[in-house]
């Protein structure tokens, strides 16, 4: 049985920044392309990953859609291409707009398919033929979202809250007041208006409050209104405003997704996140009868290494969104199945005994040398799926979310480490244990280690906690029906 797992993606592959698109039967995702290990956002060139809108556990590679070096602009591929964004244009070709970290320029390129090899068409430019972003006192060209509507008119949003030092933009004095938005013509490169401040940042009147624009503009048609989703002032939600035009205004509607579970269920204080916290962006797309939300997550201990997960959607009554909690299951349709072996990194909970942190900080390393992580063992690139948590210290769980037992007697665990204690196992984060797993180990090999694990039957998330002295890597669990001896 085929079951689709949050990260999305094979563990060896890190694509941030998400935007999904159903195109003739199959969902695309273009995002940006991270590189584990990697110094800087964004490294590697722009792929594209799809699925067959019945089968969302079934991704293929599509392979290298375009290159950072095919930008005119950027012959040596220097810079990073970031956050893109990809619509159908009125003429029937595909649209690849995108921003190449803090140039101040946004460049589109075009393809005859979703996910062929896209050439480059040009960079957004005035009517009087000046690209825009290259003249100061213009909005900032950032994290483009692009919507062509039925009527064949084609809307642009953009924008950054944090001003970008004038070396990195060529000494150009841009402004950074929120997203803006822009309509172009017909060739998908020449603004017709805008661009238009919407969306003010915190320090600008008029924002949202608590939940000001921050970056990661994406837009979307919901039932005949737009939905505009981005990053908010606190960088790990994105959150979603509507209105009744793409010209605005657009009305705040809430959170749709926080990669720590903050503001579900009125929990809004960082040191109760259930994961590590930086930034986050994606968007929103129908598949089937369902809306998903596309997200990403940190790894590696540093914002650098990001991978892609998505979680359903329920609608409310008004025809907004309810925030989505982050699961391990987000486009399985339903809870994972009670049995078999699962990867460690399918966790969707990861923090220490002192809970978690932010990884959007200088040095984060020296801060979190007491923290779990997601790491890999592989080099980047290389198509090995060894992906594990390391470092479970005392006190530190990894929770996932939501299997659906029946008959479950005996769990086991894949480790490594130099450890001396037990890993507890239970169905709340804090709950009595229905399993212990004695841990004495010295080896870097990995070991299995197994135990009872009579759970009732049902829906349940699985938490495993560490108790005890030394470190542990986690690689797997597996859930079986009988007890193993």
């Amino acid at each position: 049985m085929n079951q689709a797992m949050n990260p999305y993606l094979p563990g060896w592959e890190y694509i941030p920044d998400g935007e999904p698109y159903v195109f003739e039967g199959r969902v695309y995702v273009y995002g940006s392309h991270d590189r584990f290990g990697g110094p800087l956002f964004c490294m590697n060139d722009y792929v594209c990953w799809s699925a067959p809108v019945e089968d969302l556990s079934a991704w293929r590679y599509e392979g290298v859609i375009y290159r950072k070096n095919q930008d005119p602009m950027n012959p040596s591929g220097r810079r990073c291409l970031y956050a893109p964004d990809v619509t159908r244009g009125p003429d029937g070709r595909y649209y690849l707009y995108y921003a190449f970290d803090f140039r101040g320029v946004m460049g589109v390129a075009a393809c005859d398919t979703p996910a062929g090899e896209y050439q480059f068409h040009g960079h957004v430019r005035f009517a009087d033929g000046h690209v825009w972003g290259t003249r100061s006192g213009e909005p900032f060209p950032f994290d483009p979202g692009v919507l062509t509507d039925e009527d064949g008119r084609v809307w642009l949003y953009s924008g950054f809250a944090t001003r970008v030092p004038a070396i990195a933009s060529g000494f150009r004095r841009l402004t950074n007041e929120g997203g803006v938005v822009l309509e172009l013509e017909p060739d998908m490169l020449t603004i017709r208006s805008g661009p238009t401040l919407l969306f003010p940042t915190k320090k600008q009147p008029g924002h949202f409050p608590d939940h000001a624009f921050f970056e990661a503009s994406s837009i979307r048609k919901v039932d005949g209104r737009y939905c505009f989703v981005y990053s908010s002032q606190h960088n790990h939600e994105l959150c979603w405003a509507m209105a009744d035009s793409p010209a605005g205004p657009f009305t705040f509607g809430g959170t749709l997704v926080d990669m720590g579970d903050l503001f579900l269920n009125g929990n809004t204080d960082e040191r109760k996140a259930v994961n590590y916290l930086g930034n986050t962006h994606g968007g929103i797309e129908k598949i089937g009868e369902d809306w998903y939300v596309f997200y990403h997550r940190q790894t590696n201990r540093h914002s650098y290494s990001r991978q892609g997960c998505a979680e359903r959607l329920t609608r409310t009554p008004e025809g907004g969104f309810r925030q989505a909690e982050v699961t391990s299951c987000g486009l399985n349709g339903g809870p994972l199945e009670g049995l078999g072996r699962y990867p460690a990194r399918i966790a969707c909970q990861l923090y220490s005994g002192q809970g978690s942190a932010r990884y959007d900080i200088r040095f984060p390393r020296l801060r979190l040398a007491g923290h779990p992580y997601f790491t890999q063992e592989t080099p980047d690139g290389e198509q090995t799926d060894t992906q594990y948590i390391a470092n479970l210290r005392n006190g530190a769980v990894a929770g996932f979310k939501y299997f659906r037992l029946a008959g479950l007697q005996t769990v086991e665990v894949e480790l490594r480490g130099r450890a001396d204690g037990e890993l507890l196992v239970a169905d709340t984060p804090d709950g009595a244990p229905a399993a212990a797993i004695p841990v004495r180990l010295h080896t870097r090999q990995w070991t299995t280690l197994r135990a009872p694990c009579p759970l009732p039957d049902g829906d349940r998330a699985l938490y495993f906690r560490y108790k005890g002295k030394g470190r542990l890597d986690f690689r797997a669990f597996t859930l079986r029906q009988h007890r193993t001896i």
